[in-house]
């Protein structure tokens, strides 16, 4: 799933491509929206809201899309080939006179009342790239359940937004605990968020995770997708394993000697 890095890059390109400009082509390809012609409608803006994309049209209208695992939103000049993947993947298109947005494999794609966007994301904790920030109340959101498990509270985007599975392995990593561990014994929880807040916004507008500041292939991550591999900081082997609860289960990599704490008997 897209980290709240990517989502916030692809709403950023998004609004730079097609704001204030009127659409001459909105194509909904899901069976609610087939009907709904928003053609001559002018885009006004396009925002992330964590995970979530906002586009933003005239007349009180937002259409909402998110991406969870495969989704993408894809830009192109007139004429030119689309790449994104075959046509029957196409969810939406939406066209200006100078740029066609096309969105692909979209799991959720909805169109609601900009007043009533609330609904769907009023119930995110303070967005890590959003205005509305607030360090001390995602602390005191995470703190909320102190026995819950560090890597299952940073994936709540009810507790704050954006961080996905590659900054839960990476933040881990970096303040020393394993994803296991309960939150109530990390220490310095502000630290965790402050450096969660520095580590998004240090790779908002590029493309890929940079944790170690080392851009070369095989050494942007820490731990992330590095099982068997040595661990860059002391050697060890990396190992991998999942977390969170039934149903929900994410992969885990961590470091057993750079890591404290509990973590599956079999990696």
């Amino acid at each position: 799933m897209p980290e709240g890095d990517t989502v916030w890059l692809t709403a950023h390109r998004l609004h730079a491509a097609l704001s204030g400009q009127a659409l001459v082509r909105a194509d909904l390809r899901v069976p609610k929206l087939a009907t709904v012609d928003l053609a001559g409608r002018r885009l006004v803006e396009v925002v992330a809201r964590g995970k979530h994309l906002m586009a933003r049209l005239e007349g009180g209208l937002t259409l909402h899309s998110h991406l969870q695992m495969d989704g993408a939103w894809h830009l192109y000049a007139p004429g030119e080939r689309w790449r994104g993947g075959p046509v029957h993947q196409v969810r939406a298109v939406l066209e200006t006179g100078a740029r066609t947005a096309v969105g692909y494999r979209l799991p959720v794609l909805e169109l609601l009342r900009t007043e009533e966007e609330g609904g769907v994301i009023g119930h995110l904790g303070p967005d890590l790239l959003g205005p509305d920030w607030d360090p001390a109340r995602a602390v005191e959101r995470l703190g909320a359940q102190p026995g819950r498990a560090l890597g299952e509270a940073l994936l709540d985007q009810r507790n704050l937004a954006g961080i996905g599975n590659v900054y839960v392995a990476e933040l881990c990593f970096l303040r020393g605990v394993t994803p296991w561990t309960p939150y109530e014994e990390v220490r310095a929880p502000e630290k965790l968020v402050a450096l969660a807040k520095r580590l998004l916004e240090a790779n908002k507008t590029r493309i890929g995770h940079v944790t170690t500041g080392d851009t070369r292939r095989g050494r942007t991550n820490w731990v992330y997708g590095r099982d068997g591999q040595p661990c860059l900081r002391c050697g060890t082997p990396v190992r991998y394993g999942q977390h969170g609860p039934e149903g929900q289960r994410r992969v885990a990599y961590w470091c057993p000697r750079c890591q404290r704490g509990p973590a599956p008997e079999d990696g």
